[in-house]
């Protein structure tokens, strides 16, 4: 749902690099966990530039709050909204098979990255090696939660206008 990417200020206050639409929506939530399962309850949360700034009611000082930096934070599956057709949270992709157009298979998805540019997903090859491909519909036609895999496909080269499999 969100990480913890500093401290803000001298009274505890922390940046937040948030997936929630606002701080509003991110407050909603109730109670954040981390991976080791600790409670974060929000006392207060603001809009900053390009993060958010979020008061912590079990963060008491600025070393408290630098302690948290990195800290991945999250909330229950059963919290966030369904999804609609052709929409998929991260973690629903991630351990997914990567399947060619034939049903040999690729890979596995290990990570979801997003530089700005959209979603690009992280397939460990099955020869060693990793691949990025964008997440469009041209590279990944088919994504199938329940059977557990995605069909991946080669982008068109160069503009030749011929795309093939990995």
């Amino acid at each position: 749902m969100a990480a913890v990417i500093g401290a803000h200020g001298i009274t505890g206050e922390v940046r937040l690099r948030s997936f929630a639409r606002s701080a509003e929506t991110l407050r909603a939530y109730g109670p954040l966990h981390d991976e080791a399962g600790r409670c974060f309850s929000i006392s207060a949360a603001r809009q900053a530039k390009d993060d958010m700034v979020v008061r912590f009611a079990e963060v008491k000082d600025r070393s408290a709050a630098e302690a948290l930096k990195g800290m991945k934070l999250y909330v229950a599956r059963a919290l966030l909204p369904a999804t609609t057709a052709d929409e998929y949270y991260h973690t629903d992709l991630i351990g997914l098979a990567a399947v060619d157009d034939s049903g040999r298979r690729i890979g596995k998805v290990v990570m979801v990255h997003n530089f700005g540019a959209g979603d690009v997903l992280e397939i460990s090859g099955e020869t060693g090696a990793d691949i990025l491909i964008a997440f469009t519909r041209d590279n990944v036609p088919k994504v199938d939660i329940k059977a557990g895999r995605i069909v991946v496909t080669v982008p068109n080269e160069a503009g030749t206008g011929e795309g093939g499999t990995l």
